[in-house]
């Protein structure tokens, strides 16, 4: 091995003309300037038409065009989205029946009822796990049980008997309770329950039996909504393991009892790309056609946008009439 090695030679270099190259970004993708008093759409529309800005226009899109379709558009999420002050957003959405379907997590019913009851939730799990006090909330953990412990857990499900209680106890927030709105509007509001999971499971009233059993039915509902997907959106906003996972298995069940789920779109939004959601919602279903669309963004902006961008395509073909209570 030679002990120097001189610098290599650029003389043989082959180049080619610019304007024979072909390129990713031009002028005609450039986003452009606001004029002060401007309509959402036209600053939608001044975006640049690149990367995360030409997704969020795909996703707007893409609800418009289900809805217009009358197909779905089912709404999954963390509890983060109920606790980041989104309730009236979704809410919103139901009634104007651009959301067909809501799915949530075990802690969603924690968070949606404590809103109801109080207008206010999420504590602060540092200090109250050294003293042991940590999600032990007496009236949280009784209302839910008294909802378990219904009939109508076992006929109609988690959410709904979680909803129709709130939607008939007069709590003086009710108004924001999603699973209220499911209750009173009739559109499905599931719950996916993993034991061990939520503050909940710590109570003695805790009924783990009835618990499984009417989230169980919550997974056969929503199982059934997935199954009607094709030409729909399902979005997944911040649950990172749970929802993706139950996703995934709804979709395999679809197609397993020969329902055509091939051309839908899939939407995840979090703070960063998780796995599980990547893979299970946005690459996986969508493999044999559909797209799958990645939003990295805050709930509380995104969220927002995006309802007020549908709202704005739609114009007055998706007026928001609130069913009345007890509807």
């Amino acid at each position: 091995m030679k002990a120097d090695v001189g610098p290599i030679d650029l003389e043989r270099v082959k180049t080619y003309a610019l304007a024979d190259r072909p390129s990713k970004v031009g002028t005609a993708e450039f986003a452009g300037v606001w004029a002060p008093g401007g309509a959402l759409s036209a600053f939608l529309e001044r975006l640049p038409r690149v990367l995360a800005a030409s997704d969020l226009r795909a996703v707007i899109a893409a609800i418009v065009a289900a809805y217009r379709g009358q197909h779905p558009v089912i709404f999954g999420m963390g509890a983060h989205v109920i606790k980041t002050g989104l309730g009236p957003i979704l809410i919103d959405l139901m009634e104007r029946g651009i959301i067909s379907g809501v799915a949530l997590n075990g802690a969603g019913i924690i968070h949606d009822l404590e809103v109801a009851m109080t207008g206010r939730t999420s504590e602060e799990v540092g200090p109250a796990l050294d003293d042991g006090s940590f999600g032990m909330a007496e009236e949280t953990a009784a209302v839910i049980h008294r909802a378990v412990a219904a009939p109508a857990s076992q006929v109609e499900g988690l959410g709904r008997a979680v909803g129709a209680l709130i939607l008939n106890s007069g709590f003086p927030f009710a108004s924001n309770s999603i699973l209220a709105a499911g209750a009173r509007l009739r559109i499905p509001v599931t719950v996916h329950v993993a034991i061990g999971t939520d503050v909940i499971h710590m109570h003695p009233g805790f009924d783990a039996a009835r618990t499984g059993a009417a989230s169980y039915l919550d997974f056969r509902i929503l199982a059934a909504q997935v199954a009607q997907l094709e030409g729909g959106v399902f979005m997944n906003a911040g649950s990172a393991v749970i929802l993706p996972e139950v996703f995934l298995k709804t979709v395999g069940l679809a197609r397993n009892l020969g329902h055509r789920l091939e051309a839908f779109t899939t939407v995840d939004l979090d703070f960063i790309r998780h796995y599980r959601p990547t893979v299970n919602v946005l690459q996986r279903p969508t493999a044999r056609g559909g797209r799958g669309i990645s939003l990295v963004g805050h709930h509380e902006i995104l969220l927002p946008l995006i309802a007020a961008g549908v709202i704005e395509a739609l114009g007055e073909t998706a007026a928001s009439v609130p069913a009345p209570l007890g509807s």
